[in-house]
């Protein structure tokens, strides 16, 4: 079990060197008033990531889940994220954008034929998406940095594909059990983003209850029903309220573990994202799950994933 999981993720590092060249399509994007960047689920948060890193080149980008978005204005570029190209949403916001006539580009798996597309080399195999994921920031890193972005230019991506590596080596998670109960991973800034990331590949690869939060999310409500029986995991827990929702949790008789790294922005996301793909097999394998086969029984049901 989990083989293809272990397999996709040992297959990040070459595939993020790959694609560490400017990507020439961001051209198309260039003087747009406003970028979208559209996905559903893993894929929306590569957007929300993709934007984040569009706006340090003072561009005016906006992340938005493929169900809502309705319509663009003259003088709007998109980018559509769609591993597959058939997640419904993503065709449909895809054929808004064409409709309009406005500049598009879909970043997508390699099996994917839309001429507006940046390919991605390599095709999931486990339902727990990791390189497809980490693929598309690397492309969005690469888009950016073709826009003028600061510090996503190619030696900075060999440079991330070579601490995935390290993290490969040694994933520096193995002091983080399962939870009795429940586990709340918590970063600022983008790595509320990877923290939402995170939860998603553990909900889905070891069948456990776990979500992702901004620190004021988990201060205004979300902590209540936390206890004895949870863990708390703080992602880059460099700002002062981060470092209090741990002390606090602490207090509360929370497991608590801190998961350090160095950087930010974009690329600084990326070894984070494969030490919680790596806690997640592991938390998989210890609960004799099966990640390869993450979407089971009535929420398997084809007719539900039509409608995405």
């Amino acid at each position: 079990m989990t083989t293809a999981l272990a397999t996709m993720i040992a297959a990040q590092p070459d595939v993020i060197s790959a694609l560490a060249e400017p990507v020439t399509a961001a051209d198309r994007l260039a003087g747009a008033r406003r970028v979208w960047l559209i996905g559903t689920g893993t894929s929306l948060h590569a957007a929300e990531l993709g934007a984040s890193a569009l706006e340090t080149a003072g561009i005016d980008a906006r992340a938005i889940a493929a169900n809502r978005f309705t319509a663009a204005r003259p003088g709007d570029a998109a980018i559509v994220i769609t591993h597959t190209g058939q997640t419904a949403h993503a065709r449909r916001a895809r054929r808004l954008v064409l409709d309009a006539g406005l500049p598009l580009v879909s970043i997508t798996g390699p099996d994917v034929d839309w001429p507006d597309a940046v390919r991605t080399p390599v095709a999931e195999k486990s339902e727990t998406y990791t390189v497809s994921y980490t693929a598309a920031l690397t492309v969005l890193a690469g888009i950016a940095h073709h826009l003028g972005a600061p510090g996503l230019d190619p030696p900075k991506i060999q440079d991330t594909a070579d601490a995935v590596r390290r993290v490969l080596a040694d994933p520096g998670v193995d002091a983080v059990g399962i939870p009795a109960r429940a586990m709340a991973i918590v970063g600022p800034g983008d790595w509320s983003v990877t923290a939402r990331e995170g939860a998603l590949k553990i909900r889905e690869g070891a069948r456990l209850l776990c979500e992702g939060f901004d620190p004021d999310r988990l201060l205004h409500g979300a902590a209540v029903p936390y206890g004895p029986a949870d863990t708390l995991l703080a992602l880059a827990p460099s700002d002062d309220l981060t470092a209090a929702l741990a002390h606090a949790a602490r207090v509360t008789g929370l497991g608590v573990h801190l998961m350090p790294a160095t950087g930010d922005g974009l690329l600084a996301q990326i070894p984070t994202t494969v030490r919680l793909q790596l806690l997640a097999l592991r938390f998989a394998r210890q609960r004799a799950q099966n990640a390869d086969i993450a979407i089971t029984g009535a929420w398997a049901d084809h007719t539900l994933w039509e409608t995405l």
